[in-house]
């Protein structure tokens, strides 16, 4: 054990020992600021205070409260170091309504939230605003002097600042409201020094003699121009009013109680409003701009209940902060012991380590040195058997891309002499006459695939020789582009992909090699289709650009390329990380390769999907004369190479409707749903012998298979429109189609695919690739079975219930069909058409339906369900034959004698007499 090991161990006790005691101080604390412009006035204080208390009740809060002393220079300077210390936020009561407006505006402009209380300031960049509405103040003194003096008195207005907005809002609210009253005459002064000569409340009450009211802008100016009035005039029955009323000694509320003051109105101080109104805005919370606080009128009425009010909140307060002072001493201990405990921990467990390195180091020191050694030797060795594998591997990799190369060749010889048998095959007349052409078609088809696949192999082993020489002709690129495009239009209709070609000039001409150019736009497309999603968009666009060049981009909108990769696209063996494909990682880079041979550049741009540009150069000035063919631009063979074989279908088409005419009464009808041309073919050709076969690529499977409504349908999942599964539940869901069995024939083999088809009712769920025999027997089987089903519906068709262990459609489409036959039976002109109407199917499809069901058309079987009810009437005996027959809808009584006769084989009069 290294000391690096022992002090790693100490570090991550004392820290666990650390943190097991922290978490609850992991909270993040909320600083708040308030800048206070006046410390010795009661109110203020009992601002701060209220504040001090709010704040101790939430622990995350840390307070700081900085006093100017009535220095605005001061206030300045408290504020800008608050915006230094990044306070969460910022509370400010303003002494005047300008000089601080800059350094708000700073704060606003660095994102700190400012609170302004009390007193406005002229600018709207901050937060929120918190005081008492004190034009509402005036206004409530106003209405109290009205009131105690209905309307006639002589009112002093002793104004305390009136330079700060709420002096000039209360004088307002109390001139709003005594101004409407001319026989209240109001004089409005500053406050002064009440016991100086020169007052000017002095002077004012030497010369009017009859002063009735004096409302003061706050309680302590109403306190000391009560006492001069006393003191000048003893007997005075002057009313006082103030402002504040706060609850302390010597307090507006005190004055109120004592009947020094008539009244005073109750101005909040905000202080714990405007915590909680800091941690809302703190919190991310939406704080409205204008916050105000509540204010009312405290005279000798409500005095005393407001005292005990206030009283017990003061009350409450104390305990409060009692309880908190207590909490931080218990913390303060615990604090102090848990210390000593993590002292006492770490000392333990240093003694203990020490000890047991200084006996683990004696033996580990030796078996160090040995192991040393011998990791010597090894290393020694692994080097030199590295570099002797290394070697190895260098001639196995040349060894086995030797024997790769040489295989394909291998391969490319039968695949040749396959070919040529095919062509040949396809030269002689004979077959020309037969079906059998279409069969060697394809397999000439995919030999060329093959071949294809395989000289892809053998081209890089060409490109890596530097073998390969360009012979470049005139060519049309864009009948070159479309034609080489038309091979994957099968691919984008099936997949719904949005493949278009973009050219203005489609007479360009460029010099390329088109057996080489053509692998290049097989492999770019073939990229694309293959990380294309369904529904996706791929586009080659061809460009003139100014500088004698073409440029050929080729864009999809598939899953793109790792920005970080696209340097090394075109290595070979390249495989992009994003890519769960298999891919031999070769064709980007035989693209490039075939491109330079063109004097040309290939560059990818990948963002939204991938985007290859082939840059051409124009004429063949930049070629040299071995690199131009002379030939004419002819159509090449490539269009064999994935072609869709679509002319071949066309004539099929005709061979197979004409051997349907010659057979189709005889034999029984399939539908195929396959989007696979070639599976199409070979299916219909090996079933044509024994049923009327069908096809459709799925994108009208439904429309087909209500229309012909076949014996059989056999159905692929990955389809052009609808999947198998969609076409499955619809078709096994319609009245008119319930009944048919249908096979799914798929590539998904895995559980879930199989449990999914069963469950929504498919009669067999088939993977490939498959047997044809057992194809062909499931087929035999199902149709079968659909055949045992009639015969027991032909012999128990009047004991059909709803429900039963044959199960859904059939059942309860024989059952309302017989209902209704039932209800209507006695309505001769109940016909097979009103049958149908109410069934809501068409007249053919319920004989097509019911046919296949029973095996009869229905008109005999709305007959035989009549005779079925005039033989039971026959053996209730209560009217005769007559009436029985023109009951049940006969239209005479000896056509019912006949078709009685013909169904149960005696007359009706000898059934009636047998019974």
């Amino acid at each position: 054990m290294s000391k690096t090991h022992i002090i790693t161990i100490i570090l991550f006790i004392v820290n666990f020992l650390s943190s097991c005691d922290s978490t609850h101080e992991k909270k993040d604390s909320i600083s708040i600021g308030f800048s206070q412009i006046i410390n010795n006035d009661m109110w203020r204080k009992s601002m701060d205070h209220a504040m001090k208390v709010e704040a101790s009740l939430h622990p995350e809060v840390k307070l700081t409260i900085y006093n100017a002393d009535r220095e605005v220079k001061k206030q300045i300077q408290d504020i800008e170091k608050m915006i230094e210390q990044d306070m969460d936020v910022i509370i400010i009561a303003p002494y005047e309504s300008d000089s601080i407006v800059p350094v708000i505006e700073k704060a606003n402009l660095k994102g700190i939230p400012v609170i302004i209380v009390d007193r406005k300031v002229n600018t709207s960049n901050y937060t929120a605003f918190l005081g008492a509405d004190n034009i509402e103040v005036g206004r409530i003194a106003g209405k109290q002097i009205v009131s105690l003096s209905k309307g006639r008195a002589n009112v002093v207005e002793i104004r305390s600042e009136s330079v700060t907005s709420p002096g000039t809002e209360r004088s307002l609210g109390f001139k709003q409201i005594i101004d409407q009253f001319p026989d209240i005459d109001r004089i409005s002064i500053d406050a002064d020094d009440f016991n100086s000569t020169n007052s000017k409340y002095v002077k004012i009450l030497d010369s009017i003699p009859n002063i009735d009211y004096v409302f003061a802008f706050n309680d302590v100016i109403a306190y000391n121009a009560w006492k001069i009035s006393k003191k000048k005039k003893p007997n005075n029955k002057i009313k006082f009013i103030g402002v504040d009323g706060l609850n302390v000694p010597n307090g507006g509320l005190q004055f109120v109680k004592d009947g020094i003051l008539t009244a005073t109105v109750l101005y909040p101080t905000g202080g714990a409003e405007a915590i909680k109104l800091a941690l809302r805005i703190s919190n991310k919370e939406i704080v409205p701009k204008n916050n105000k606080l509540n204010t009312t009128l405290i005279d000798s009425l409500n005095a005393e209940i407001m005292s005990s009010q206030f009283d017990k909140i003061s009350l409450q307060q104390s305990d409060i902060e009692n309880q908190q002072n207590f909490i931080k001493d218990q913390l303060e201990k615990y604090s102090s012991q848990r210390n000593l405990l993590k002292i006492s921990i770490t000392l333990s467990l240093l003694l203990f380590l020490f000890a047991a390195h200084s006996i683990y180091s004696r033996i580990i020191i030796s078996k160090k040195k040995k192991e040393l050694e011998k990791t010597n030797a090894k290393i020694i060795s692994q080097r030199n058997e590295i570099e002797k594998f290394a070697e190895q591997i260098k001639q196995s990799n040349e060894n086995r891309l030797n024997f790769f190369t040489g295989l394909s060749h291998e391969f490319k010889t039968p695949i040749t002499l396959i070919m040529s048998y095919v062509e040949s095959l396809i030269e002689n007349k004979k077959i020309k006459e037969t079906k059998l052409i279409d069969e060697v078609k394809l397999i000439h088809k995919n030999s060329n695939r093959l071949l294809r696949l395989i000289n892809q192999l053998l081209d890089f082993r060409k490109i890596e020789e530097q073998k390969f020489t360009l012979k470049a002709s005139n060519t049309k690129i864009y009948d070159f582009t479309n034609e080489v495009m038309s091979n994957f239009k099968g691919e984008a209709a099936r997949r719904n992909i949005d493949f278009k070609l973009i050219c203005k000039n489609k007479k360009l001409e460029l010099f390329i090699d088109k057996e080489l150019m053509d692998k290049v736009y097989f492999n770019l497309l073939s990229n694309a289709f293959k990380f294309t999603p369904d529904n996706g968009k791929i586009s080659i666009s061809i460009t003139e650009s100014q500088d004698n060049t073409v440029k050929i981009g080729f864009k999809d909108s598939g899953i793109g390329i790792p920005e970080e990769e696209l340097d090394t696209v075109f290595s070979p063996f390249f495989r992009a990380s994003n890519n769960d494909k298999n891919s031999s990682g070769i064709g980007l880079h035989l693209s490039k390769e075939f491109v330079l041979l063109h004097h040309g550049t290939i560059e990818l741009k990948s963002k939204h999907g991938s985007e290859f540009v082939i840059t051409l150069l124009k004429g063949n000035s930049h070629l040299q004369t071995s690199e131009i063919s002379n030939k004419l631009d002819v159509q090449n063979n490539f269009n064999n190479l994935i072609t869709d074989n679509s002319d071949l279908d066309t004539d099929l088409d005709a061979d197979f409707k004409e051997e349907n005419l010659i057979s189709e009464s005889e034999k029984q009808s399939l539908l195929l749903i396959e989007d696979n041309t070639d599976l199409v073919y070979f299916l219909r050709t090996k079933l044509s012998n024994e049923y009327v076969v069908h096809t459709s690529d799925g994108s009208d499977a439904i429309e087909k298979a209500t229309e012909i409504v076949p014996d059989i349908i056999i159905c692929d999942i990955n389809l052009v429109d609808k999947d198998g599964y969609e076409i499955s539940t619809v078709l096994k869901k319609d009245l008119r189609t319930s009944h048919i069995p249908i096979i799914i024939l798929t590539a998904q083999s895995n559980k879930e695919s199989v449990l999914k088809g069963l469950q929504i009712g498919v009669d067999q769920y088939l993977t490939k690739p498959f047997s044809l025999s057992i194809l062909k027997q499931s087929i035999s089987s199902l149709l079968f079975n659909r055949e045992k089903l009639r015969y027991y519906y032909t012999n128990n068709i009047y004991l059909v219930e709803a429900e039963s262990r044959f199960g859904n459609q059939e059942q309860s489409f024989i059952t309302k069909m017989n209902n209704m036959i039932t209800m209507n039976i006695e309505d001769p002109k109940f016909s097979v058409e009103d049958l149908a109407e109410k069934l809501g199917i068409s007249r053919v499809q319920l004989y097509r339906k019911v046919k296949v069901i029973i095996g009869i058309n229905i008109s005999d079987h709305i007959n035989n369900i009549k005779l079925e009810k005039a033989a039971e009437l026959l053996k209730a005996n209560e009217i005769n034959i007559t009436e029985i027959a023109y009951s049940l809808g006969f239209s005479s009584s000896n056509y019912f004698s006949t078709a009685f006769k013909n169904k149960f084989g005696i007359s009706p009069k000898e059934y009636k007499s047998n019974l």
